[in-house]
């Protein structure tokens, strides 16, 4: 499952093992397009990974600090650090593949 999170929430959150950070935004078609294969790839990477699901318009701040100039933007973080992003609509099995290789 991908949790909406809000940058206080983020801020406060265990951030321990490996987190999926989505970038998105309401008016973003992509993002409406990313929404329902990221939702699935949750559910069957939930024992290997936390989803989060981040509105780039309502934190603004949290969009900044990660250097989010387009969206989606999906950001890889292992204990809290930034290890790898990727930008756009991606597939399924393209989106499996990005996460599974940050493992």
């Amino acid at each position: 499952m991908v949790k909406k999170i809000t940058t206080e929430e983020f801020n406060s959150m265990d951030k321990a093992g490996i987190s999926v950070l989505d970038f998105n935004a309401v008016w973003c078609g992509p993002c409406k397009m990313l929404g329902p294969v990221l939702e699935e790839v949750s559910e069957e990477m939930a024992d290997k990974a936390k989803f989060y699901s981040i509105d780039t318009d309502e934190n603004p701040e949290l969009a900044k600090e990660y250097g989010i100039m387009n969206i989606p933007a999906i950001i890889v973080l292992k204990d809290g650090e930034k290890v790898d992003a990727n930008v756009g609509f991606a597939p399924k099995e393209a989106l499996v593949d990005f996460i599974s290789k940050n493992l």
